[in-house]
């Protein structure tokens, strides 16, 4: 056979492909044969589209000399070139539908033998699940045809092709195409075969593509199932007694399929030549009195929006990664997924129908680069493309149609405005009538039933719940979600339970998805975790690409932690003085029912009894009053307090018996403050003043030791190494607090020494805080007294000039020598806590090494503060606040912790840094939304604040 050097204009062209089968339903698995192509593969990268011929793809070829990567996998997370990341721009010229000759081109071959047991009647179909950007296949030397659409399955009839043994599969893959201008979504570019390959025998007789149609009638209790089949056959369902020929509908009383009460019956497609599972979940979804329902009830999202990652394999997910995923969200109370912005892996869809979760299904449609020229020349504007994006649409929609667990379809994410949009919902609403339709760009809702926005702040928020957000008078007459809102980027997201507020508060405004699940960091040696720029990209946008509620790992982050706390589905609150409990289920489907209730009470943060909690199986939006019993002990004089919390009565799919669902504390007795008397007072020296178990250095007043504990640089401190929500988004230039705290110089501010005071009964040191170069400045007054075993200090500051900005922490910081490591305290934990970010902040008694206090975030930042901390206990000492207040602790300054770039910057030193501090900025997350609300900012006022310090002895 003779091989010519291969055309290469199907690159370029912006058809959706040649050669593939018509789009259908996927499923996992039938009695049919199938072969699973995965594995080893022999590869070859070569710079440019045409700098190989075709003849690798010939029988014969000889590749034992190439190179080998794992199929699902990418080549650059396999040692050939390397992994570039942009938010919107494209990372080529933008010349629709050009791109660059240097196209990095992977040329792919596996050679396979068919089972003993595979049929020798039939066909066969080859299957791709998902390959980025374009590829063209060859099977035995045959060109069996070139496809696009990167996240979407395509199949090919092969079965004349196939030889028992020495079969040769050779897939040429294109980094770039034309394709990958309606691929423009905000992740990294992953060139490779990223999904499974699979040949899948076709008996004759075989079911081709069915839909399974399965409605619930709320009020009668019943459900409609029918099966449409290409090819004829009967369904059957055992548990319902169902047998009846496809097409044909039959209605039996049956138990719904919700997100929270996700029930699956198990039936078979049989026809001539197949059998095929079914898992069939009855729900009707509609769009009712403006709302958004399911089985008659509006349904509030408590969602996230899900991009594939894996910190090493990139978007070649494994089944129990999936799982992993799903189940952790499950278990922070998490009901809805936002597929973005493409379809998933389709076992990632089984798994969500089989747990529960809501999912908006996304098509693979981004051309977000086109903003950077108005959208003149978008695609989807652009009848010559509208042909792949029908391709798109329906691959998306045959394939996953199937899934009870799928509500809602998305047009796909960011692509602007234009005709294309308006064919691809034309084409849903011919197609599938059961679903609702989304897209966030059609701000007019023209093609869409709901109403979507990204980051629209809480203001704005309530304005639509009020119906005061204007727009035509079809876009206020529907339901209102925000599909992106909290950007977890780093250290956050704040402001969530504020959200959440408005979101129960009006019944237009039906939730929304946090953006987004998991940070997209890549394992790299040299960093821990790797983000845009780590590899040399001309263009990226740097750690905007770990934004997630999970770290790449998937260890939850401080974020996921306080999303569970904010959304939690079983509201309580009471009266603890009262010992009374109010109890809400928050559920839209569910009751009581499996869960119990427990409460415990504390006195100073330990716990001295516990017991059951009898609360009734409340329905959804029910409500009921509980009795506590009477406090076990007198709590007179110590800080006493309820914990009420809703767990697990016994295990379930996705959480073990006791999982803790809900909670809430309700204080009772206020703790008493520490009181130290003045009864020494400061004793000067020639080169130490003493006063009580306290040395200070004669000449500038600084704290040098409290009993044998060393102390350094004890000081006012207003910096923090600014978080990716302090520095926010350049749209936002004049709140981008990060950049202006630093322009203003506050981290490195200059400490000047007023006065070294000795009174009868105190020292006092009295500074002047402030940056340089500005007038503004922070009038400071320690005033130091003790006990004579304990030692109070006082602070107390006045702004001087005028302060626009808010202050990014203010507070004392400390150093301690070796060995600190150990940290005991009384407040808010067990993890980080700021002030709007300390909704799962629980009030108890915590202990802890120094480096667990730390919050891993792949770009280094402020973390690990403890909120609402009555004492703590590290290095042999003690502090005790008078109000309360944030404790930090680290082997390395502030600064830095502001300096490091990547986790392994950040190297251990001799000396512990304690932050004892009385005010914090709130976190917000203007990354990519609003920032801090103005209740949780904190401004520069007039501010006193106390410790006490004592040395701990064994």
């Amino acid at each position: 056979m003779s091989f010519r050097t291969t055309a290469t204009d199907y690159v370029e062209d912006v058809s959706p492909g040649s050669g593939a089968l018509p789009p259908r339903a996927w499923y996992a698995s039938s009695d049919a044969t199938s072969l699973s192509l995965n594995g080893s593969w022999r590869f070859r990268l070569s710079a440019t589209v045409d700098a190989e011929d075709d003849s690798f793809a010939a029988e014969g070829y000889d590749a034992g000399d190439w190179a080998e990567v794992s199929v699902p996998g990418h080549w650059v997370l396999q040692g050939h070139g390397s992994p570039i990341y942009t938010n919107h721009l494209y990372p080529f010229p933008v010349d629709p539908p050009r791109v660059p000759t240097e196209n990095p081109t992977g040329d792919h071959v596996r050679t396979f033998d068919l089972p003993s047991e595979w049929p020798s009647d039939g066909g066969a179909v080859l299957r791709f699940d998902g390959v980025e950007s374009c590829a063209r296949v060859w099977l035995n030397g045959t060109d069996i045809g070139e496809f696009k659409g990167s996240r979407l399955p395509h199949e090919f009839a092969v079965g004349h092709l196939l030889k028992p043994s020495g079969n040769v599969l050779a897939v040429r893959v294109h980094q770039w195409s034309a394709g990958s201008y309606l691929e423009d979504q905000d992740q990294w570019w992953l060139p490779g075969i990223f999904r499974d390959v699979t040949l899948l025998h076709r008996p004759a007789g075989s079911a081709l593509d069915f839909f399974v149609h399965a409605s619930y009638d709320h009020l009668a209790g019943e459900g409609t199932l029918r099966v449409d089949s290409d090819v004829d056959g009967r369904v059957l369902v055992p548990a319902l007694d169902i047998d009846v020929a496809t097409g044909e509908p039959v209605t039996v009383p049956v138990r719904p399929w919700t997100a929270e009460t996700p029930r699956l019956y198990d039936g078979e497609l049989v026809t001539e030549g197949e059998r095929v599972p079914l898992r069939i979940g009855f729900r009707t979804v509609a769009l009712e009195d403006g709302l958004i329902k399911v089985n008659g009830r509006a349904i509030l999202f408590k969602g996230v929006n899900r991009h594939e990652w894996h910190p090493e394999k990139g978007r070649a997910l494994d089944l129990e990664t999936m799982r992993e995923d799903v189940l952790l969200m499950k278990r922070h109370n998490i009901n809805a997924v936002r597929t973005s912005h493409y379809p998933p892996h389709p076992a990632f869809l089984d798994l969500c129908d089989e747990y529960g979760l809501w999912v908006i299904d996304e098509c693979d449609l981004e051309t977000h680069g086109f903003t950077e020229q108005a959208w003149r020349d978008n695609p989807v504007d652009d009848d010559r493309w509208t042909p792949a994006l029908l391709d798109r649409t329906a691959r998306m929609v045959e394939r996953d149609k199937n899934h009870p667990s799928v509500v809602i379809w998305s047009l796909g994410n960011e692509a602007g405005t234009g005709r294309g949009l308006t064919a691809m919902a034309e084409w849903i609403r011919g197609r599938d009538t059961s679903r609702l339709i989304h897209y966030e760009g059609d701000i007019d809702c023209r093609d869409t039933d709901m109403y979507s926005r990204m980051y629209a702040d809480h203001a704005e928020v309530e304005r639509i719940g009020r119906g005061l957000d204007g727009g035509g008078l079809k876009r206020r007459e529907l339901p209102f979600i925000l599909c992106e809102f909290g950007h977890a980027m780093g250290n956050g997201p704040g402001g969530i339970a504020d959200y959440q507020h408005l979101f129960e508060a009006y019944d237009r405004v039906q939730g929304g998805f946090i953006w987004e699940w998991i940070d997209h960091g890549i394992k790299d040696e040299r960093y821990t975790f790797a983000y845009g720029g780590d590899f040399g990209e001309e263009l990226h946008d740097g750690n905007f690409v770990c934004d997630g509620l999970v770290f790449p790992d998937r260890t939850p982050s401080p974020g996921l932690v306080e999303y569970k706390k904010v959304i939690e589905p079983v509201r309580i609150d009471g009266d603890g003085p009262a010992g009374t409990v109010r109890v809400r289920n928050a559920y839209d489907f569910a009751d009581l029912a499996e869960l119990a209730f427990e409460w415990s009470y504390q006195v100073d943060g330990e716990t001295v009894e516990t017991g059951a909690l009898s609360v009734p199986a409340l329905a959804p939006g029910e409500s009921a009053e509980v009795k506590l019993p009477t406090p076990p002990v007198d709590g007179r004089g110590a800080e006493t307090q309820w914990t009420v919390r809703a767990v697990l009565a016994a295990d379930t799919a996705w959480g073990p018996r006791g999982h803790q669902v809900a909670w809430v504390q309700l204080p009772l007795n206020d703790g008493a403050l520490t009181q130290v008397a003045r009864s020494d007072g400061p004793v000067p020296g020639e080169q130490v003043i003493t006063l009580g178990p306290a040395a200070f250095d004669a000449r500038t007043g600084a704290l040098r030791t409290i009993g044998g504990v060393d102390v350094t640089g004890l000081r006012l401190d207003v910096w923090r190494a600014p978080t990716d929500n302090d520095n926010g988004a350049p749209w936002q230039p004049d709140a981008r607090y990060g950049l202006l705290w630093r322009k203003l110089g506050l981290h490195r501010m200059r400490h000047r020494l007023d006065a070294v005071e000795l009174g009868d009964d105190a020292l006092t040191v009295r500074t002047r805080v402030a940056p340089a170069a500005w007038e503004v400045g922070l009038r400071t007054v320690y005033r130091w007294t003790s006990d004579g075993t304990r030692l109070r200090l006082t602070v107390s500051v006045s702004p001087e000039g005028d302060w626009t900005l808010p202050l990014p922490r203010l507070g004392i910081r400390l150093g301690l020598a070796s060995p600190a490591d150990r940290v005991k305290w009384f407040g808010g934990g067990p993890g980080e806590g700021y002030p709007d970010t300390k909704s799962a902040s629980m009030v108890g008694r915590w202990e802890s090494t120094v480096d667990e206090l730390q919050t891993p975030y792949v770009r280094p930042q402020e973390n690990g503060a403890r909120a609402d901390v009555r004492w703590a206990e590290i290095g042999g000492l003690r502090v005790e606040g008078d109000p309360c207040f944030w404790f930090t602790a680290r082997r390395w300054t502030t600064e830095q912790l502001d300096a490091a770039e990547h986790l392994t910057d950040l190297a251990p030193g001799d000396t512990v840094w304690v932050n004892l501090d009385h005010g914090q900025q709130g976190i917000g997350s203007q990354s990519c939304g609003p920032g801090a609300l103005p209740q949780y900012q904190l401004r520069a006022t007039p501010a006193e604040f106390s410790f006490v310090f004592s040395e701990i002895h064994d």
